[in-house]
């Protein structure tokens, strides 16, 4: 405190608290007023308060926010009889409870997920849209017009060719995805809204420990499940360096964004047993990877604190709002990755990078023993891993791929390198070093996995308990 020097209208205690917990307003306000040779100095110290455990002064400044809240409490209340548990407080500890609160995560999952999600919005939903409303009163217009408009071939492609703006990039968007995306925001904001979401990090605590994480970090998992990038950025809220390292890493193997989440269910659901099989191949792939990581990086196994607000009925109003914001972000920031992915891909075909790179990338596909076409579907994935799910689809509706095949490359295409935007956000929140490493290691990692599950899948068929 000695070397803040000037007035704020705060003590100098409340400022070098406000330093301690990273407020970037507070440090652009005493950069500003101590000069950058101060302010330095500052940064110094700092330094030397994180190097002196692996607990942040984050986690101990709110550890001794909780400890004196406590006390007072203790101080000023008297309890004279015991309140009676409501409802919803009962409902609360259930929710906690291993037992029940697993099995109504389970039912969650299957009702709110699966079946409203994965088989009403990726199977009914889609296919009015892309088979109806697309395929017969939208694309063919459109086709139409720009073959009369664009007398070259080339350049007719980049809208309406196999892999154009309006025949690829709009109808994955609109016809395929956005349905998808909105059932999914909607069922994520209605339990948002509940408060169930401090309560699973409670239950899953013991669980992430074992990876190295807290239950916070359920957070951006969950977020991951609407978008990946976004959950990157989340793990600022964990306390220490490794965790968000694990946290990261994990997010960008294991956990489909909604967009790609909605497509992957609807496509492996075409084969009887295929969503568990691959949700439990890709689950046992996070605990390993999660268990290998946290035994190999040096550090303190994480502690956790969390904020359990109480449980309430979800606002139609919150939920409508909070869905329609996600819808627009949507909208508006990812659907121009779809058109400009379709130009990438255009450009990479008529310059033959696209095809150098896919004939490259077929090698580790037919080492899984996979038809060298699946190549063009997992480098879709890069560009959006949505997207190489899309590409996914129309091969599985199209019967050019049979049931081992799809859950294999499904497999791949969850656990390859995450998608342009994510790997861009790791290289912000991390360096390019660690960027590197993460998708260096996942990059092979993810044929490994695919050929374990391939031959894993043959020898279940072999002993006939699967038929695909």
């Amino acid at each position: 405190m000695e070397h803040l020097h000037d007035d704020y209208g705060l003590s100098k205690r409340a400022i070098a608290l406000l330093l301690l917990q990273g407020d970037n307003e507070i440090w652009a306000l005493v950069e500003e007023q101590e000069g950058k040779e101060k302010v330095e100095i500052i940064r110094q110290i700092l330094r030397e308060v994180y190097r002196g455990g692996e607990r942040g002064p984050v986690y101990r400044i709110a550890m001794k926010r909780q400890w004196l809240s406590d006390y007072i409490v203790d101080m000023v209340v008297e309890q004279v009889s015991k309140k009676q548990k409501t409802f919803a407080e009962k409902l609360s500890e259930l929710l906690i409870h291993p037992l029940w609160g697993t099995l109504f995560l389970a039912a969650l999952l299957y009702f709110g997920f699966y079946q409203f999600v994965g088989v009403f919005a990726s199977g009914t939903l889609v296919g009015f849209l892309e088979d109806k409303v697309f395929g017969n009163y939208i694309l063919p217009p459109i086709e139409k017009f720009f073959n009369w408009l664009i007398p070259w071939v080339w350049l007719c492609d980049l809208f309406v060719g196999e892999y154009g703006i309006f025949t690829l990039g709009i109808r994955y968007a609109v016809a395929l995805l956005l349905p998808i995306v909105t059932a999914f925001f909607l069922v994520f904001s209605l339990v948002e809204d509940s408060g169930y979401f401090p309560r699973l990090a409670l239950l899953v605590d013991r669980l992430f420990k074992r990876i190295g994480l807290s239950g916070k970090a359920v957070i951006p998992m969950v977020l991951g499940f609407g978008c990946d990038t976004m959950a990157t950025l989340v793990t600022r809220i964990l306390e220490t360096r490794r965790e968000r390292i694990i946290a990261t890493l994990l997010l960008a193997l294991s956990v489909p964004c909604s967009a790609q989440l909605g497509v992957m269910m609807a496509t492996v659901s075409k084969v009887k047993g295929g969503i568990l099989v691959w949700s439990i191949f890709v689950f046992a792939v996070f605990l390993l990877v999660g268990y290998l990581t946290s035994s190999l990086l040096p550090g303190e196994q994480p502690r956790f604190f969390i904020e359990v607000v109480p449980l309430r009925m979800p606002r139609l109003e919150n939920i409508l709002v909070k869905t329609w914001t996600r819808l627009q972000w949507y909208l508006f920031e990812v659907t121009p990755l779809f058109v400009l992915a379709s130009v990438l891909i255009w450009l990479g075909r008529i310059t033959h990078i696209f095809d150098l790179t896919i004939s490259a990338l077929s090698y580790p596909v037919q080492w899984v023993g996979l038809p060298k076409e699946m190549a063009k579907v997992i480098l879709f994935g890069f560009f959006r891993r949505d997207y190489g799910a899309a590409g996914l689809f129309d091969m599985i509706e199209k019967g050019d791929i049979g049931g081992i095949e799809l859950v294999t490359t499904a497999i791949i295409l969850t656990l390859f390198v995450p998608c342009i935007a994510q790997f861009l956000t790791m290289v912000r929140e991390h360096g390019w070093r660690a960027a590197f490493i993460i998708a260096g290691f996942i990059f092979p990692f993810a044929f490994f996995c695919g050929f374990i599950a391939r031959h894993l899948l043959l020898l279940l068929s072999d002993l006939g308990l699967v038929s695909w």
